[in-house]
């Protein structure tokens, strides 16, 4: 229910809050955060200290930032959970072969989201991190997540997005089959100039895209095939540990 005059609710103010923290602000004064989420100041700080009671908040000095309950609470999410678990054992594997920066993300509220991250010294630039959101249309994550996409997703997305899909892809519903046929997608130099990324999609039964395994590799190298075989071993390893075979 609306209690406010501009009609939002006290749910919808909450979720403003928590949402203004980003990898670039992580924390920020109640005044700061207030103009953030477009939430009056006395409301905030109201609000700020019924979450820091409940744990969803904690104090940094004289600023806040997200709480471990937040933590806590996604990492009870049982098919985030399921897929992490059964991921990780392949993702080091691509991680050792590979020598690359390693992640799992899925499609949500159209764009990329990464659920896992597996580090490399000495690895090139990557702008993937844990519970960070993407652009679909710039990683070959998202691209790939797309291509393996039920039809009607597709089309939903494309006539929500497709303006900005067709000015950096003209040709994407091309691309888009050559990436179902090849089984991945590669992207060069969209995020950093010097780096291709490179995905692979974890399928299910009907050989739709559940997640997505990626790396990104320096641009021209030759690490680009051995990528490619290591994410497909890995990704139909993962969906079989979820009990998903997808087709041939």
């Amino acid at each position: 229910m609306a209690n406010s005059p501009s009609g939002d609710s006290v749910l919808d103010r909450l979720v403003r809050i928590l949402d203004a923290f980003d990898a670039g602000t992580p924390s920020l004064t109640v005044s700061a955060l207030a103009r953030r989420a477009d939430v009056p100041r006395a409301s905030a700080y109201r609000l700020v200290e019924e979450l820091l009671r409940h744990g969803l908040l904690a104090r940094e000095g004289g600023e806040v930032r997200l709480g471990l309950r937040l933590w806590e609470l996604a990492n009870r999410a049982s098919s985030t959970l399921d897929l992490r678990r059964v991921a990780m054992p392949f993702m080091e594997d691509v991680n050792q072969v590979v020598r690359q920066n390693t992640q799992l993300a899925v499609l949500h509220d159209d764009e990329v989201l990464v659920l896992e991250r597996l580090s490399r010294p000495g690895s090139v630039a990557n702008q993937a991190y844990v519970a960070g959101r993407m652009p679909v249309h710039l990683t070959s994550m998202g691209l790939a997540l797309l291509a393996f996409s039920p039809a009607p997703a597709l089309e939903g997305y494309l006539e929500r997005h497709g303006e900005r899909m067709r000015s950096a892809h003209p040709d994407l519903r091309r691309e888009l089959a050559h990436i179902r046929r090849t089984g991945y997608a590669s992207l060069e130099g969209f995020i950093d100039t010097d780096t291709t990324g490179v995905s692979v999609p974890v399928l299910d039964r009907r050989g739709h895209a559940l997640a997505v395994l990626a790396v990104v590799v320096p641009r021209g190298s030759n690490l680009l095939r051995p990528a490619v075989m290591a994410l497909r071993t890995a990704a139909r390893g993962i969906s079989r540990g979820l009990g998903e075979i997808p087709p041939d």
